[in-house]
């Protein structure tokens, strides 16, 4: 697999990994939540050698090596930095490749400005986490009670080796250390005593002050004109729920492939290859 290279965006707020020719087509990669620019380590590579394309990930703000936000990380502000990535890669319109909260960011860009993206490739992820208008008010409490508490400082490790067993123990959802360890060894600092501690921002832990209710998200997903690859893990987050059934429905050029793996089957060894094979031939077809 060849190896990326390490770029900087949007005058040095974003960082961001590359694989394939500069002068190639573009499609720009976009993380899940708490995840990072290397959850495409495995897949990029595949992508583009089959497919004569360049990959370019982001680190979304407060992920990764990108810059802190001073404000809050609410899903739409994500938008911003896709669109900056785009403004300064020179692309006018973008194939996205997006997973989980990256899913929800490209789902969103797509319904507000359809004529910036070409094609959605998602990866166990469609629209976002809503919550019912009824429930709006508790959400801001939680949200505004949590915003004046004082962070906690950032977790500390021995080595990377605990780390990336704290992933797997405390993610939201299933991993494995070996699918981990791409994202861990990207966030993390080693400090002056030999410990490593995590660069993510503790605020993205905070709960969401304000959330979509669920018939937005249906409109932005009617709203989505471009062809879309929904890749969905068969233990991933989307499956039969009624709210993935809802949100698929509501796409108008949606083609689903079911694989075999978790959320990040993009990223885990025995799925990568399937989940490759799967983009090339759509893409080709």
């Amino acid at each position: 697999m060849s190896e990326p290279r390490s770029l900087r965006l949007a005058e040095g707020r974003l960082a961001a990994l590359a694989w394939g020719e500069e002068q190639a087509p573009t499609w720009l990669a976009l993380h899940g939540w708490l995840d990072n620019a290397a959850s495409f380590s495995r897949l990029a590579p595949r992508l583009v050698a089959a497919l004569g394309i360049q990959v370019v990930a982001i680190d979304f703000s407060g992920h990764g090596l990108s810059h802190h936000r001073r404000g809050d990380y609410a899903l739409w502000d994500y938008c911003h930095d896709l669109l900056d990535a785009c403004d300064h890669l020179g692309l006018s319109r973008v194939t996205l490749l997006a997973h989980s909260m990256g899913a929800g960011v490209a789902c969103l860009t797509a319904a507000a400005l359809p004529e910036r993206v070409e094609t959605l490739v998602l990866l166990d992820g469609l629209g976002a986490l809503t919550t019912e208008a009824d429930e709006a008010p508790a959400q801001l409490r939680k949200g505004l009670l949590a915003d004046r508490r004082p962070l906690s400082p950032a977790p500390r490790y021995p080595d990377s080796e605990t780390a990336v067993a704290a992933r797997v123990a405390g993610g939201a959802t299933p991993i494995d250390a070996e699918t981990a360890r791409p994202l861990v060894s990207r966030n993390l600092e080693v400090l002056p005593d030999g410990h490593v501690q995590l660069r993510t921002d503790a605020r993205l832990l905070r709960p969401s002050l304000v959330r979509l209710a669920p018939e937005q998200i249906g409109a932005m997903l009617t709203a989505i004109r471009c062809p879309v690859l929904l890749v969905e893990g068969e233990t991933g987050i989307l499956g039969d729920r009624e709210r993935a059934r809802r949100a698929r429905t509501a796409v108008t050029r949606l083609t689903r492939c079911v694989l075999s793996g978790g959320h990040h089957l993009h990223l885990e060894p025995p799925a990568v290859a399937g989940v490759a094979a799967t983009i090339v031939r759509w893409h080709e077809s």
